[in-house]
């Protein structure tokens, strides 16, 4: 089932906590303003986001760790 974008209706600005018009008439949505999107897009790429990881294993279990067999 698809949003329908065509009725009005408020959410939560993810950039500036302020009420956001979430609809087709918004061109910013979910952002309030075209400043909070380009302050979200330029945290992503400044790397201010990060996703955390597993670092890769090391030593002799890396090789297991990726398929490669080297007894084989």
């Amino acid at each position: 089932m698809k949003p329908n974008l065509d009725v009005e209706r408020s959410v939560r600005c993810p950039g500036c906590g302020g009420p956001s018009i979430y609809s087709l008439a918004n061109p910013y949505r979910p952002f309030c303003s075209r400043r909070c999107k380009n302050g979200d897009f330029g945290a992503w790429a400044s790397e201010a986001y990060k996703v955390q990881s597993d670092p890769p294993p090391e030593g002799d279990d890396a090789a297991d760790a990726v398929g490669d067999d080297p007894d084989s």
